[in-house]
C-alpha cells in the first residue's frame, strides 16, 4: 500500500502548493495596486478566505494532468518518463500562471475588472494594445514573469519520487477511480444545480475586494465559457412579461418637439471626447479641468443629465452613431453580421444629400473600427496613415489631438456643403502623454489639454463664415474610473452632451435623463428626419419621450437611473452593489427586461 499511498501525497501536495501560490497571488495583487485601492489589514484575511472557494476549484482543474500520471504510473514502469511529463507540464503551468497574475494586476488599473477573454481580441493589433504604455513598462514586466515562472516551477518539481510500480494495480485504479466524482464534485463546486461561479466570492461593498478575492485564471477560462456558448443570451423572465416591461420604453416617432436650431440643414460636426467623463467637468464639480467646454456650456444647449452606454470607445461609438445599445461582454462593432444590419446617422444623411467624412488619429482598424464607419455611410476617411510619420508618432496612440483639431478645421473650410463630420479624439488616454502641463496629475493634464483644443478650434470656427450654418455636437464616448470613482459611482457614467454653433437658436439647458444612444433620434428629429429605425434611441425633445432614465452596461453588469434614483447590479454575484434608489426591484427588474430585451434583439441579422 505504500505506492498507492505516496501516488496520493505527492497529488495533494501538488494541490495544497496550487493554493498556497494562488493566494500569494491575492495578496500581491492587493499590494501592488493599494496606492489607488487602499484597504485594511483584515480585509486581506477576508480576500483570502471568500476567494478560497474559487481557488479550490481552479487548483483541481490544473491536477487533472497529474492525476492522470498518476494512473498510468500504476501500470508503467518507466517512472522517469513520467517524472519528466509532469516537470513538464508544471513548466508549462507555472508560465500560464505567471502570465495570468502579472497580466491581472497590470490591466486592473486600466480596466476596473479581472482578468478575462476580452483581452484576447487585442492580440491582432498588438501596437494599439501596448500603445498606453511605456516600452519600460513592458520589459519590466516581462521580466516579473519571467521570474514568477521560475519560482512556481521550481516550487512544483520539488518532489520525492522514491515509488515504484505497485504490486496492488488494481486497489490502486479502484481508489484513482473512486477519486474521480470527489474531483469533480469539487471543480463543480459541490452537488447543487449552481455550479462554481465568480458571483460566489463577493462579500463586500468594495468591488475591489471583491476581484481580488477572484481568482483570474478561473475568470478567465469563465468568461472564454461564455464566448464560446454565446454570452449574449440574458433570459430573466418570459417573453411576454419582457415585452411589457419594455414596450414603452422606446418611443421611434416624435411629436410636439422644441426645435432648437435655425435650420433643418446645418452642417454638422460629432465630436466624440476620449474617455472626457462627467468627473472632470461641472458634473463633477470641477470648471478647472475643462474650462472651455463649461463656458460653452452656457452658450449652447447643454444636455446636464446625459449617461453613456458603455466604457469602451468601440462600444460607444456605435452607441453614439447607430443608436444601439451597449452589452457587458460583447462589443457589437466587432460583430460586422450585425453592426453592418444598423441604422446609423452618417448613412441617413447621407440619403439627405449630406457628405460624409470620419476623423480619427489612431488606427482605424483597430476594434473592426473602419468596417463600421464605412458600412454605416461615412464615405471618407482621415486617420493615422494620412499624416507624416513625424506626426504619426506625436503621441503613443497615432496623431496628437491639436493635430487633427487643424485638420477637423481645414475639413469645415474644404467639405462640400451639406456635410457631416464625424471625429474622434484620442489624446486623453492612458499613457497621457500630451504637451502641456497644467496640472501635476497627468490625467487632469490630459483633459486639460483637450479642452484647450477644443477652446482654439470653437474660437476660429466662429471667425468662418460657415459658423452661422455649423452646428457642433460633443459628447464623451465613455467615461473612465477615477481614483476611487468607479462604477459604483454615478457621476462615473454621467457625460456632458453639448450643442453649440451658430446653428443653435438660443443657449438652453436640458435635463432630461437620457443616453447618448439618444442622440441620433433627437438630432435627426430636429432636422424634421424619420428615426424610426433607430429603435432604442429616443427623442428626449419629444412629448412621447414619457419615462425618461439611463442605462448602462460595463463588464459583467448594469446601472440603470430615473426619477427614484439608482442601482448598479452585478451579473456575477447577482445582486445591487450601489444604489440610492427608492425603488431597486423594480429598477433591477427593469435592467434585467432590458438586457433581456436587447440581447434578443442583437441576436437577429
Amino acid at each position: 500500500m505504500k505506492g498507492i499511498i505516496g501516488r496520493f501525497q505527492l497529488m495533494l501536495g501538488d494541490y495544497i502548493k496550487m493554493i498556497g501560490i494562488f493566494i500569494a497571488a491575492k495578496v500581491c495583487f492587493m499590494l501592488a495596486l493599494r496606492s489607488n485601492h487602499p484597504f485594511e489589514g483584515a480585509d486581506v484575511w477576508q480576500v483570502v478566505k471568500h476567494g478560497l472557494s474559487l481557488d479550490l476549484s481552479t487548483a483541481l482543474y490544473l491536477t487533472i494532468v497529474p492525476f492522470l500520471v498518476m494512473a498510468v504510473s500504476v501500470w508503467w514502469k518507466r517512472t522517469e518518463v513520467l517524472r519528466k511529463v509532469l516537470n513538464g507540464y508544471y513548466a508549462v503551468v507555472a508560465f500560464i500562471l505567471a502570465l495570468a497574475f502579472v497580466a491581472d494586476t497590470s490591466l486592473y488599473p486600466f480596466w476596473g475588472f479581472k482578468l478575462d477573454a476580452s483581452c484576447l481580441q487585442f492580440l491582432s493589433t498588438p501596437g494599439d494594445a501596448f500603445a498606453s504604455v511605456s516600452i519600460g513598462y513592458i520589459v519590466w514586466r516581462v521580466v516579473i514573469i519571467a521570474v514568477v515562472t521560475t519560482v512556481i516551477a521550481v516550487l512544483m518539481m520539488r518532489r520525492r519520487w522514491h515509488f515504484k510500480v505497485t504490486c496492488r494495480r488494481w486497489i490502486a485504479m479502484l481508489l484513482m477511480v473512486a477519486t474521480v466524482p470527489l474531483m469533480v464534485i469539487g471543480i463543480r463546486g459541490g452537488l447543487d444545480e449552481s455550479t462554481t461561479n465568480i458571483g460566489q466570492v463577493y462579500f463586500s461593498q468594495n468591488q475591489f475586494l471583491n476581484h481580488a478575492a477572484v481568482n483570474p485564471v478561473f475568470s478567465f477560462l469563465a468568461s472564454m465559457e461564455r464566448t464560446a456558448s454565446d454570452q449574449t443570451d440574458y433570459h430573466y423572465m418570459d417573453d411576454e412579461t419582457c415585452e411589457k416591461l419594455t414596450a414603452q420604453l422606446f418611443p421611434t416617432t416624435s411629436t410636439g418637439t422644441d426645435s432648437l436650431l435655425t435650420t433643418q440643414r446645418p452642417d454638422i460636426i460629432v465630436i466624440l471626447l476620449e474617455s472626457a467623463g462627467g468627473e472632470f467637468t461641472d458634473i463633477g464639480g470641477r470648471t478647472d479641468i475643462m474650462p472651455n467646454l463649461c463656458r460653452l456650456t452656457r452658450e449652447g444647449i447643454y444636455f446636464d443629465n446625459c449617461y453613456a452606454n458603455s466604457w469602451r470607445t468601440d462600444r460607444g461609438t456605435l452607441c453614439t452613431w447607430s443608436g444601439y445599445p451597449s452589452f457587458p461582454t460583447t462589443s457589437v462593432m466587432k460583430m460586422p453580421a450585425k453592426s453592418r444590419s444598423l441604422p446609423n446617422m452618417a448613412a441617413t444623411l447621407a440619403r439627405q444629400g449630406y457628405n460624409t467624412h470620419y476623423l480619427y488619429g489612431g488606427d482605424i482598424n483597430f476594434t473592426n473600427m473602419r468596417s463600421y464607419l464605412v458600412g454605416g455611410g461615412f464615405s471618407q476617411l482621415t486617420w493615422k496613415a494620412d499624416y507624416s510619420q513625424e506626426e504619426q508618432q506625436s503621441a503613443e496612440w497615432g496623431v496628437r489631438d491639436d493635430i487633427t483639431f487643424e485638420t477637423l478645421r481645414q475639413l469645415t473650410d474644404t467639405m462640400a456643403r451639406p456635410y457631416l463630420i464625424g471625429y474622434s479624439t484620442l489624446s486623453s488616454h492612458e499613457p497621457w502623454d500630451v504637451p502641456v502641463h497644467r496640472f501635476d496629475d497627468k490625467v487632469l493634464n490630459a483633459f486639460y489639454y483637450l479642452d484647450q483644443c477644443i477652446g482654439q478650434f470653437i474660437a476660429q470656427l466662429k471667425q468662418s463664415p460657415r459658423w452661422k450654418n455649423t452646428l457642433v455636437v460633443m459628447l464623451p464616448d465613455h467615461g473612465i474610473n477615477y481614483k476611487d470613482i468607479d462604477e459604483t459611482h454615478q457621476v462615473r457614467n454621467h457625460i456632458p452632451m453639448l450643442w453649440v454653433g451658430g446653428a443653435v437658436k438660443t443657449p438652453k439647458r436640458i435635463s432630461k435623463l437620457c443616453n447618448q444612444t439618444d442622440l441620433a433620434a433627437t438630432l435627426l428629429a430636429q432636422l424634421g428626419i424619420d428615426h424610426a429605425d433607430f429603435g432604442f434611441s429616443r427623442d428626449v425633445l419629444s412629448n412621447s419621450y414619457s419615462y425618461p432614465f439611463a442605462y448602462h452596461t460595463y463588464n459583467n453588469g448594469f446601472s440603470l437611473v430615473d426619477s427614484t434614483g439608482y442601482v448598479v447590479y452585478d451579473l456575477n454575484s447577482e445582486k445591487v452593489i450601489a444604489g440610492n434608489s427608492t425603488d431597486k426591484e423594480r429598477l433591477v427588474r427593469m435592467g434585467k427586461a432590458l438586457l433581456q430585451k436587447t440581447s434578443a434583439d442583437l441576436k437577429k441579422r
